[in-house]
């Protein structure tokens, strides 16, 4: 984590929507900010250097390592808050992380001194977790990362977290796109794939051989296939022919893994799940238990509360009205999809906002005459009771940031109430872009005032199922754009661990009675659900029963039940024991919609299984419809 140093004379003052604060650091793209948002909210900016701006390849290529990142989802990477890859100078502002990087924290090779040195191993664990749920996440949108490696990890309070997919790519990319030019290797030498330094197709499997060399690093203070003072043609080929030198690692399971993980062919090699399965710390402990040593935790609220006391630069000037700009749409964070593994509970890291600055065109305006005189003193207030709760809770041994957000702004009233033209249960389909994304949005209003929660929602996908409490931000009606904002919380997260909040979400009235719903880049046209349409209708109630093959059946029991309760039980027997399962209901009426399936009591086959769409047939069947993934459907028949 590099120190927070001043910006200069050449710095622009916004980027963006972004007042700038101070540098992080630069690199081979170009500089990265520490910034603000008129809202408060601190990230990290990224402006990329003028000369590679003008090459069209790079910005091509720019602009789809940010809708690669965007995909990702935030809860072990850092989230694409904002971006604008068609200006003059393109930038992307990411979520900021609060932590060191893990070569900051092991050091070691050239005499670099560490943070802290080699990790014990109970952190090692944790940081064999996290990675392994970061690929997954990363794997699941069809994407490799290509240099994973300890500078691309960064340590924070409640996990690592994965960073700068400057060169991943997409899997599903045609042709020689997805390879680095003839005679050309990308990636970190010290930190590559046996695929990588011999010039192979890169696949899901190259980025398993890196965590098992970061993990090993981790353990030991050094890449396991020699440093690069000794040269880089030396480590390429240990890489590619030789075992990697793990001596002074820890025996156990974190040696077993590193040594799995760095087998020379790619199929050999564990996949994420199963590295998440064999190190997953909901079994082996409390995961809201610190995973860092206590140094380190310390470091983590030092730098925090400097963070937190980082005022805006002196004489920085004021800008009335931002420079327009080619807006990216944010993360959709509620519905972060996790294949296969669950996410250890805990505090999630809620990111610092910041911005970039004005672009090569765009110039700040000076502060006007009667800007509000009683904004700094009101920032200064809060940024002293933010440093207080920072250092009482690093006491405490914990640490997470506060959201910084204010009351019900311009847009409303706190004494306003919800009027009747919001109140009631509303459901729609979700778009992003205008395109289908197979997720369904939920909303239970109810009348209320600025403040208070007045709604619940539910998100739906294919293999989740997320339930928040959505607080009433502002509420503006009349004929003037009306409008609700909420601020949403996840109180419930099916699987566990893979829901966060998405932020506010604006709720407007559409035409022909709906509501326009939208939200960190997603929209729906949501539709009033009249309380009949919530019931399950008589046809569909009792056991029914399908034939799976090889002497096996499924029976699906559905009963009478509420929306948000548990309405289908499904029990599969065969040869080999049984499994039971049960779903709850999403959505009533003559298609029942069920979330996924929750495994009660497993056997050695057991799998939960994707949310469905229940249809009675015309033949007197029932058939069922699977969301989000091309599986067949079901057939099932009345039990006898």
């Amino acid at each position: 984590m590099e120190g927070l140093r001043g910006l200069t004379p050449g710095d622009p003052a916004w980027i963006g929507d972004y007042r700038l604060l101070s540098r992080l650091g630069s690199g081979g793209m170009g500089r990265v900010y520490l910034a603000r948002s008129e809202g408060g909210r601190t990230v990290a900016v990224k402006l990329i250097r003028t000369e590679l701006a003008a090459e069209q390849e790079f910005r091509d290529r720019f602009r789809a390592e940010v809708a690669a990142a965007r995909k990702v989802g935030g809860r072990w990477t850092a989230p694409v808050l904002d971006a604008d890859t068609e200006a003059a100078v393109p930038w992307v502002a990411t979520g900021y992380i609060a932590g060191p990087t893990l070569s900051e924290v092991v050091g070691g090779g050239f005499g670099r001194s560490g943070l802290h040195g080699p990790l014990p191993e109970y952190a090692l664990r944790r940081l064999a977790y996290g990675l392994a749920c970061a690929l997954i996440d990363i794997h699941g949108v069809g994407l490799v990362h290509r240099d994973l490696k300890p500078s691309n990890v960064l340590l924070t309070i409640d996990g690592p977290r994965v960073i700068d997919f400057g060169i991943a790519r997409a899997l599903d990319a045609v042709g020689e796109q997805t390879q680095p030019g003839a005679g050309t290797v990308v990636g970190s030498p010290s930190f590559m794939s046996p695929e990588q330094v011999q010039g192979h197709r890169v696949g899901p499997a190259s980025d398993l051989f890196c965590l098992g060399s970061v993990l090993a690093y981790a353990a030991t203070g050094r890449a396991p296939f020699g440093s690069m003072d000794s040269g880089v043609h030396a480590v390429m080929f240990n890489i590619a022919q030789e075992q990697p030198d793990l001596t002074v690692a820890p025996e156990g399971p974190v040696r077993e893994l590193i040594r799995a993980c760095l087998a020379k062919e790619p199929q050999d090699r564990p996949t994420p799940e199963e590295i998440a399965a064999r190190i997953d710390p909901l079994r082996d402990g409390d995961p809201a238990a610190p995973w860092l040593p206590a140094g380190l935790i310390a470091h983590l609220g030092r730098h925090a509360v400097r963070l937190l006391d980082t005022d805006t630069p002196p004489g920085a000037p004021h800008r009335t009205a931002p420079p327009p700009r080619h807006p990216v749409t944010a993360v959709d964070a509620e519905a972060t999809v996790r294949p296969g593994r669950q996410t250890p509970a805990g505090p999630p890291l809620v990111p610092v906002e910041g911005a970039p600055t004005a672009v090569p065109g765009a110039t700040a305006v000076p502060r006007p005459a009667d800007a509000d005189p009683g904004v700094p003193r009101r920032r200064r207030r809060r940024r002293v009771l933010l440093i207080a709760a920072a250092v009482c809770a690093v006491a405490a041994g914990a640490f997470a940031f506060p959201a910084l957000r204010g009351g019900g702004g311009a847009d409303g009233d706190d004494s306003s109430d919800i009027t009747d033209r919001y109140v009631g249960v509303w459901a729609g389909p979700v778009l992003r872009d205008g395109v289908p994304t197979g997720q369904r949005r939920r909303f239970v209003i109810s009348h209320g005032k600025v403040g208070e929660v007045v709604a619940n929602s539910t998100s739906l996908g294919g293999t989740y199922e997320c339930r928040s409490d959505a607080k009433l931000v502002s509420v503006r009606d009349g004929e003037d754009r009306p409008a609700l904002r909420l601020d949403t919380k996840v109180v419930r997260s099916l699987p566990p661990g893979r829901c966060a909040a998405l932020g506010e979400h604006t709720l407007r009235p559409g035409p022909d009675g709906t509501l326009r719903w939208a939200a960190a880049g997603r929209d729906a046209t949501l539709r009033r659900i009249a309380p009949a349409a919530e019931r399950v209708p008589d046809g569909f109630l009792g056991a029914w029963e399908r034939p799976t093959g090889g002497g096996s059946k499924q029976r699906l029991t559905i009963t009478r039940s509420p929306v948000g309760s548990q309405v289908a039980t499904l029990v599969a027997t065969g040869p080999e024991g049984s499994c039971t399962a049960h779903a709850d209901l999403y959505a009533g009426g003559n298609q029942l919609v069920i979330g996924p399936t929750v495994v009660d009591h497993a056997g050695p086959q057991c799998r939960p299984g994707h949310s469905s769409v229940l249809r009675l047939t015309g033949t007197g069947d029932l058939r069922r419809d699977f969301l989000g993934r091309d599986l067949r459907p079901r057939n099932y028949s009345r039990a006898s």
